[in-house]
């Protein structure tokens, strides 16, 4: 099984299109279905549904709280490493970008996780550049050793793997990866990935294939907002969370909304994406499925996190640094892209128990999945 058949099977050009030329009767029909599909899901982020955002709202709020209670998961990343091999033309990391590349030792692992207990985490995101040779999976076998017995929960945001790769990392404590595709506009990916093992859009495009094989027990979906038309890359991430969905069903998922931030001498958004245009597409994601969990991180503004948390958000981020050694060890070196809340996780705890929102500090308990 792959999803690259599926995935061929809706050229680019012929989604945009029908995208676009969704009606608000569409929309109206959309709203009033019982269960969603994927069409349903193109009449929700077109045009055509910008003036139905606050019955969309009110009716991602209510299946939310249905499926997800008042509890809010927070979650914080843990840079490991700014080693890459890849040129890609929007992130800090890549390797046509002169900075002081670092990887942490398990001392200096150590030392970051100390800081993140202190402020309660339980569930930490480990982060790495894709450098096969540094930060290959020697190297991640050896951090979820280091850092399983302090964490009840670890998930990773490293270089795509082989299968038995993902099979040999997840007995040792490796609960989720996330895997984005960045954009799923073929022609286009080449031009953000010129060189690099990520220059190759199928081996990418069949990781979440290898994961679901391999058995993770959660994996998370996503593009880069900006690279391309926001409503057509969103539709492919609907699209491969179904066929997913449909084929690893023992899997669970997530999706994220990374807008394209500023990152050292790089490339500015391609499609700028406003503040309603991202509430509309994370309600439209709720309504399509009421069992995704949707992640929202710090790259957004505090007032807009406030806000967003209530219209079908699940987990959030907090006191988020994007270079390796950003909580103790390094905190000066250059971060992977700029982040706008800087508000630290005592702060957005206290914020979410004023919304009526319980912090949980790591995730769901595999037995209890």
């Amino acid at each position: 099984m792959s999803f690259r058949p599926v995935f061929e099977a809706h050229p680019w050009d012929a989604v945009q299109a029908s995208i676009y030329a969704k009606t608000p009767a569409d929309v109206e029909r959309a709203l009033a279905a019982p269960r969603r599909t994927l069409d349903d899901f193109k009449a929700l982020i077109s045009p055509a549904a910008a003036p139905y955002l606050e019955q969309m709202a009110q009716l991602s709020h209510r299946l939310t709280r249905n499926r997800f209670g008042n509890t809010m998961q927070l979650y914080v990343p843990l840079y490991l490493s700014n080693e890459c091999q890849n040129i890609c033309t929007y992130c800090g990391f890549s390797l046509d970008n002169k900075l002081k590349r670092r990887t942490l030792s398990s001392v200096e692992m150590m030392a970051e996780a100390a800081v993140l207990k202190g402020w309660g985490y339980d569930h930490v995101l480990l982060v790495t550049g894709e450098a096969n040779q540094t930060v290959g999976v020697d190297y991640l076998e050896k951090a979820l050793k280091t850092l399983r017995p302090h964490f009840a929960h670890l998930s990773m945001e490293v270089q795509p793997l082989d299968q038995v790769d993902y099979e040999r990392l997840i007995p040792e404590g490796l609960n989720t990866v996330l895997v984005y595709q960045e954009t799923y506009h073929q022609d286009d990916y080449k031009k953000h990935h010129p060189k690099g093992k990520k220059s190759n859009f199928h081996y990418r495009l069949d990781t979440p294939d290898r994961l679901g094989r391999a058995g993770i027990h959660k994996m998370g979906l996503g593009v880069l907002i900006g690279l391309e038309d926001w409503r057509t890359d969103c539709f492919y991430t609907a699209l491969h969370l179904d066929y997913l969905e449909k084929t690893y069903w023992q899997t669970k998922y997530s999706l994220s909304f990374p807008r394209l931030r500023p990152a050292e001498g790089l490339l500015q958004p391609k499609v700028e994406m406003s503040d309603r245009e991202l509430v509309q597409l994370i309600c439209a994601y709720r309504l399509l499925n009421e069992e995704v969990e949707l992640s929202i991180s710090t790259r957004e503004t505090p007032s807009f996190r406030d806000q967003v948390i209530k219209l079908g958000i699940t987990s959030i981020s907090a006191g988020s640094k994007t270079n390796p050694g950003g909580y103790a060890v390094a905190p000066e070196s250059l971060e992977q892209f700029e982040i706008s809340d800087e508000r630290s996780p005592a702060d957005i705890a206290a914020m979410l128990r004023r919304q009526g929102y319980e912090p949980v500090w790591k995730d769901w308990d595999a037995a209890l999945a």
